[in-house]
């Protein structure tokens, strides 16, 4: 049930509240912009401070004065005033033809260019188009309209108010919206104890190179040729050694760029921007370009070396297929192919249904038994019965994990040192496992946290009677398996669990069934944790479903 903001000036507070945040942890960090911003602030009028974090939180940088209106600030033209004086905010700034049409009514140009028909009939679109030409200067919104009795402000200092939101969150992603949705309950979020000490950031440098990662990003985004890009990237790398975390950002979109270069068939600088990145996956991917530019030796050779050491299960699986064909070009001899784990096949060939679903839908209600439930679950049960064991061990306060209010999980959590920073606390969750005691810490924990945003806990999956048939059927052993193979690697083994989960508790026993529908097959994911699944005698099916119709 959502909650009722009382409290008008509730964005004002969130505001302050950030500055003072900052202020405590991030003294040593500001630039005397920055500061002199934050002591200004509270010396401002309440009505000013209202309407300059309105201006802040809303979209774009012009606004014009007939559009602001909120009654608890009440005068927005006079609370304007000390912003005026400041410089924060402008009055009257010079605007494109562009900008114009953005902020007046079809009526509005109408009047301001005196258009006559059929111009003054036409679609926006084409009258802008018609005025272009003759209007290419920019100019101040006054000039542009001045019949209108209206006045266009514009914010000033809306990137230095983005940039501490930046130090805030330690990232760009979030935003204003985290404290209003959280003060009206749509999200809830882990109180963890953190020293004043926890912060996102440990330099200016850090500071001033995410905002160069992201100038990359944005770069990169808008198609700016990546070659560019990359080459400024690679200037990055020597500044970011320090820092881990930056570190891994910089390689994630070095990564990024490979993977559309490599779509884009540029095989040579897909190689270079590769061979150069230590993301997961990064290796694997530079073989299999070498592969596809006719290097079939070069790919065998370091493909061969990956192989003494593969960074994962995905990427040996990902040698294992190419090393065949790599091989075989080569003119190597055949070597004996190993022969894959199988699960246990369900053919089902049924008609299909009258209303468009999903096939996963389909094969649930046809499996399903008053006494053997089928719960269409996919990745979501096992990951959130981890995530209910082992709450204390993911939500533990290390330096670097949290640094505000509003983390849904570890700022490490896909990091390599993710598990080892914690081993001790993971072990001792799951050695409940062996002890019997974890079906009441996941039953606390359930009640205890129910709704808190949790990186593996599906709430709106998981109810009471889903829980009690998987504490009841799945064995422990089980369970600690499953476990054990997601903390092994936390971003790959989260995804490819099947679809399905049947359930017979009067023998206490379950299986997971994967649903493949014409034409689908299986993916990696997925067949990696078939083959785990068989290897540790946890009861898995594939269910192959065919429509009647195509086989007649």
């Amino acid at each position: 049930m959502l909650r009722v903001l009382e409290n008008p000036l509730y964005y004002l507070d969130n505001f302050q509240g950030v500055l003072d945040w900052i202020s405590e942890r991030y003294a040593d960090l500001l630039s005397p912009e920055e500061t002199r911003f934050i002591s200004r602030f509270a010396l401002l009028p309440l009505p000013s401070r209202a309407l300059f974090v309105r201006l802040v939180m809303r979209k774009g940088c012009l606004f014009r004065a007939s559009k602001l209106n909120y009654e608890e600030i009440g005068d927005t033209r006079a609370a304007a005033l000390p912003l005026l004086e400041l410089k924060w905010v402008e009055l009257d700034p010079a605007i494109s033809l562009d900008a114009l049409f953005e902020l007046l009514l079809k009526p509005e140009i109408s009047q301001a260019f005196q258009l006559a028909a059929p111009l003054k009939t036409a679609r926006k679109a084409e009258q802008l188009e018609a005025l272009r030409e003759q209007h290419a200067q920019e100019q101040a919104f006054s000039a542009w309209y001045p019949a209108s009795d209206d006045v266009l402000y514009r914010i000033d200092n809306q990137d230095l108010c983005d940039r501490l939101r930046l130090i805030y969150f330690g990232n760009y992603h979030q935003d204003w919206s985290e404290f209003v949705l959280s003060d009206l309950g749509v999200y809830q979020y882990e109180k963890v104890e953190f020293s004043s000490q926890s912060r996102g950031f440990g330099t200016r440098q850090d500071i001033e190179l995410y905002e160069v990662l992201h100038q990359c990003r944005e770069r990169f985004n808008e198609g700016v040729e990546p070659a560019d890009v990359l080459l400024q990237l690679g200037t990055l790398a020597a500044r970011d050694a320090h820092n881990p975390w930056l570190a891994s950002r910089r390689e994630k979109l070095q990564f990024q760029i490979g993977q559309h270069l490599e779509k884009c068939q540029d095989w040579r600088t897909a190689y270079r921007a590769y061979a150069d990145c230590r993301y997961p996956g990064a290796r694997g991917r530079a073989i299999r370009v070498l592969e596809k530019d006719a290097q079939p030796q070069a790919a065998y050779d370091r493909l061969t070396i990956a192989l003494q050491a593969p960074e994962s299960e995905a990427e040996r699986q990902l040698l294992l297929r190419m090393a065949p064909r790599l091989r075989r070009t080569l003119g190597h001899p055949k070597q004996p192919a190993v022969a894959a784990v199988q699960a246990v096949r369900i053919d089902l060939l049924l008609p299909p249904p009258q209303q468009a679903c999903y096939v996963e839908a389909v094969v649930q209600q046809h499996l399903a038994q008053d006494d053997a439930p089928v719960y269409y679950v996919e990745n979501t049960l096992l990951n959130s019965l981890f995530g209910l064991l082992c709450w204390q061990a993911i939500f533990k306060a290390i330096p670097g994990a949290f640094f505000h209010p509003f983390h849904r999980g570890p700022a490490d959590l896909h990091s390599a040192d993710f598990y080892p920073r914690r081993s001790g606390d993971f072990q001792a969750c799951l050695a409940q496992l062996d002890s019997g005691a974890y079906q009441a810490t996941i039953r606390t924990t359930y009640a205890a946290k129910a709704g808190i945003v949790s990186p593996f806990v599906s709430w709106e999956v998981l109810d009471d009677g889903l829980l009690e048939l998987a504490l009841t059927c799945i064995p422990a052993m089980h369970l600690k398996k499953a476990f054990e193979r997601i903390l092994l690697d936390i971003k790959s083994n989260r995804s490819g669990l099947p679809d399905l989960i049947q359930f017979w508790p009067a023998e206490r026993r379950y299986r997971m069934i994967e649903v493949k529908g014409p034409g689908d097959r299986l993916q990696d994911n997925q067949q990696r944790w078939i083959a785990y699944c068989a290897q540790h005698a946890m009861p898995i099916s594939v269910c192959y479903l065919q429509w009647q119709d195509a086989q007649q």
